[in-house]
């Protein structure tokens, strides 16, 4: 058991009236604002509800990360500000706990992944934070600061699972109650769980008619699986894009607090949560991070589901910590977010005029995207993206009408291999056959990662297809081919375990049929 689980396990838990009590006195005033409750035009009208957004991008560290940090170091003994604090985050806990050090006169030494971005570095250093890049992710960084919090008596301050932590998110809830008092649903973004507990505790016991719904990732919804559960499990793999919600295993006492005060859980897509920073945008012309647009996707999305109509919608905007080349990324998939636009992989026949003729069957639909190389003297597969007015049901109908004209079709739309790498490489195939297997993988972004990569596979297995993808993010996106017997299937998966990178078999994904494998 770790130093931060056991500081947790260690502290009774708080009951609800402790908690709002807490929260009213909580002394985050010192450093934070009260940030606005802003309305949102554009997408109130589009949805047929009026949307609010708080604005924690608006605090000193563009994130609501500092109420928390702050509310903890504030209630430190004196020996304990004297031995200093430590803390393990790649973004806005640390700078939280920085700017919290310089206010309070407290020595803080934040570890950090030797991944995070400069902006980000450089970012706790503004504020007066010790900082130490260690490891090659978060877990690794947080190992360490145990380990030295444990050598040197500084005391760790944990990103989210700590009463008082949960209670300086709460400020947030309480906020929210007195800047409009005739909400009905209030949506929460959940990483590890601080600020959902926080807010729905404070919520349920002053407004319990609200509805307080969660907001997770889909490739990091540890909470759903916590709830399915029963009690906090560990997930074995998240997902990086959302990176501020990045975590693997639901905090204790978060997870006490959202079991019992959460009304519904919600999980958004990558591409939802792209063009959640775009609404963003359009409405008040702030740039989020991934993260903090996650909790206006899974808005969105349950005004769907649900089909609500003239209601008091509310949600946070919880942090714009973002890498700009990151951007490019968000506006690439925004689109495919809202299912304005549809990505189809289609054959046609290799004559003069077929392009024109399949152009015909979409009926005048605006083409986004047409990716084609000759390869055959019969048929040609053409990557192919169409503007959208009316989502899944248009693109249903495209495909339909295209299956009817003779054409060969496939939806790639969901298809995150095709989406990252097959759009950008379309045009090659061996001219041999080849027993070839595919495989995509994440690559942490530090020096020697391509090397390791080469050294533990590249020397045993011929590389077939490789293409790289990054846009801004701590890893990069690789997809790779190599010429492999069955028979070296079994030593080529140990040398992957070996390794270490997330990856997966991608050899039976239908964009590598249609555009890159021997046909």
């Amino acid at each position: 058991m770790t130093q931060a689980h056991q500081q947790t396990k260690d502290i009774a838990p708080l009951s609800d009236a402790d908690y709002m009590r807490d929260i009213l006195r909580a002394p985050v005033y010192e450093v934070a604002i009260i940030s606005p409750l802003q309305d949102m035009p554009r997408i109130s009208q589009r949805l047929g509800n009026t949307i609010q957004l708080k604005r924690e991008d608006r605090q000193p560290v563009h994130s609501f990360k500092l109420r928390g940090a702050y509310n903890m170091m504030s209630q430190l003994t004196e020996a304990q500000r004297k031995a200093g604090v430590i803390a393990a985050s790649a973004g806005n806990h640390a700078q939280g706990v920085a700017m919290s050090g310089s206010k309070l006169g407290v020595k803080a030494t934040i570890v950090m992944p030797r991944t995070t971005p400069d902006i980000k570095v450089s970012g706790v250093r503004s504020f007066g934070g010790n900082v130490i890049l260690h490891g090659n992710n978060f877990d690794e960084a947080k190992a360490k600061a145990i380990e030295l919090s444990q050598a040197h008596g500084y005391t760790f301050v944990p990103p989210f699972d700590h009463p008082s932590i949960i209670a300086g998110q709460g400020t947030i809830g309480l906020e929210m109650l007195q800047q409009n008092g005739h909400l009905d649903y209030i949506f929460l973004p959940v990483g590890g769980g601080g600020i959902a507990a926080g807010v729905a505790v404070i919520v349920k016991q002053l407004m319990p008619h609200i509805k307080v719904i969660a907001v997770e990732a889909e490739d990091s919804a540890c909470l759903k699986a916590a709830l399915d559960a029963g009690e906090p499990v560990t997930l074995d793999n998240v997902g990086t894009f959302a990176d501020g919600v990045a975590v693997k295993r639901i905090g204790d006492e978060s997870f006490r607090l959202c079991q019992e005060h959460i009304d519904d859980i919600i999980t958004v897509s990558s591409d939802e949560i792209c063009a959640a920073v775009k609404d963003i945008f359009e409405d008040t012309r702030a740039i989020s991070e991934p993260s903090g647009a996650l909790s206006l996707a899974g808005l969105k999305r349950y005004v769907e589901q649900h089909q609500l109509k003239d209601k008091n919608l509310a949600t946070i905007l919880s942090g714009a910590n973002t890498n700009f080349h990151s951007l490019r990324y968000v506006s690439e998939r925004a689109e495919l977010g809202e299912k304005r636009e549809g990505l189809l992989a289609v054959t046609i026949p290799e004559r003069t005029g077929a392009f024109l003729d399949f152009c015909k069957v979409l009926g005048g639909r605006a083409v986004t995207e047409f990716n084609y190389r000759h390869s055959d003297d019969a048929e040609a597969n053409i990557f192919v993206g169409v503007r959208l007015l009316n989502g899944q049901e248009e693109l249903d109908s495209i495909t339909a009408d295209l299956r009817k004209g003779g054409y060969a079709v496939e939806d790639l739309s969901d298809d995150e291999m095709a989406k990252v790498h097959v759009r950008y490489m379309i045009g090659g195939r061996p001219t041999k056959v080849m027993k070839e297997r595919l495989y995509s993988f994440e690559f942490p972004e530090y020096p020697g990662a391509l090397l390791r990569f080469l050294n533990t596979l590249g020397t045993h297995w011929n590389i077939s297809i490789f293409n790289y993808r990054n846009h801004g993010a701590d890893y990069g996106r690789v997809l790779c081919g190599f010429e492999l017997e069955e028979a070296d299937l079994l030593s080529f998966t140990t040398h992957l375990r070996e390794l270490g990178y997330s990856w997966k078999d991608e050899t039976e994904n239908p964009s590598y049929r249609f555009f890159l494998a021997k046909q």
